[in-house]
């Protein structure tokens, strides 16, 4: 994917990779030009943001109980704990970010990670994932955006502005009322400017690679654009060459036979018109253990590889 000029590449994340130290791999995939769009889990993108504004993650003592750290303030994800000020410093920064932005716009979570990274690049020295977007000009994609802590910044975001009118009735009705009040504002946030800007990417290039951490919605939300091309051929009349992957590599653990679309296998993905076939060029690999392990290790292959044939993709 990375040697071949006419290939866009789409990076698909899932899992706590940021969490897990995996960010630093992530920001250097797009600095070096391997990949041209990213479709991540909002999680793993709120916990990367997290360190990219300075705060830090903890390894956790298996000596101290989940109610010991939910009394103490701490969220563990796996082994590793990330402290509930940090997320509430990093709704800070989206709430700046929103109070810039036009509040008649449409939001998707593409213009919204578009203007987080430019906070970061105007703000924050250090590297992080959604400032190397920015400057690199790759579009980040979150499509189950409300199942994430910057859907719940934004959600509540939109609540405050009508919070003063909400809690005129706070005295008669209690702060129930002014909760349910308040849970009638939205945020103008369409999921079609998302699936209709990503489709338009994927169609625009001459060749296409998908290169996936794990599973879940990224992965299927990203792989369906072809079978979306084809049902717009045969619902609106038109004839349009479905994109389909030429290239496809995924690391994950789960095997197929647990039934989970993390596990969905390449070859069943042929069925649905995602890749192009094998006998008409399509390559495609699956590794099926831990991404934490595999990924550093990958990476330091193909670093070497680019540094020792010259200049990277840009």
């Amino acid at each position: 994917m990375i040697e071949d000029p006419d290939c866009s590449v789409v990076l698909t994340l899932s899992g706590a990779m940021t969490i897990a130290k995996m960010g630093k791999i992530i920001t250097a995939m797009i600095d070096y030009g391997m990949v041209q769009c990213i479709v991540s889990t909002g999680a793993l993108m709120a916990h990367g943001l997290s360190e990219s504004v300075g705060k830090t993650h903890y390894r956790h003592h298996p000596s101290m109980s989940d109610q010991e750290l939910f009394l103490k303030g701490y969220n563990r994800v796996y082994d590793t704990l990330e402290m509930e000020s940090n997320l509430n410093y990093v709704e800070q920064v989206v709430a700046r970010t929103m109070k810039r932005m036009d509040q008649d716009q449409s939001l998707s979570s593409e213009i919204f990670t578009r203007e987080l990274g430019r906070t970061l690049a105007e703000e924050y020295d250090g590297t992080g994932i959604l400032k190397s977007a920015y400057l690199k000009n790759v579009p980040v994609f979150i499509p189950a955006f409300t199942d994430s802590e910057m859907g719940l910044d934004i959600g509540t975001w939109a609540m405050n502005r009508n919070l003063d009118q909400a809690r005129a009735q706070k005295q008669e009705y209690g702060d129930l009322e002014v909760l349910r009040t308040i849970l009638r504002s939205y945020p103008t946030f369409n999921p079609y400017l998302d699936l209709n800007s990503y489709a338009g990417h994927v169609i625009s290039a001459k060749r296409r690679g998908i290169f996936t951490i794990g599973g879940g919605v990224p992965r299927n939300w990203a792989q369906q654009v072809g079978p979306y091309i084809e049902v717009c051929n045969t619902r609106l009349g038109v004839n349009v060459e479905p994109p389909r992957f030429h290239y496809g590599v995924r690391i994950c653990p789960e095997p197929d036979h647990f039934g989970g679309l993390s596990g969905c296998t390449y070859q069943e993905g042929l069925s649905w018109g995602k890749f192009v076939l094998p006998e008409a060029g399509g390559r495609f690999a699956e590794v099926l253990t831990d991404a934490t392990i595999v990924w550093p290790l990958l990476m330091v292959g193909l670093l070497e590889r680019i540094k020792a044939k010259g200049t990277p993709r840009t």
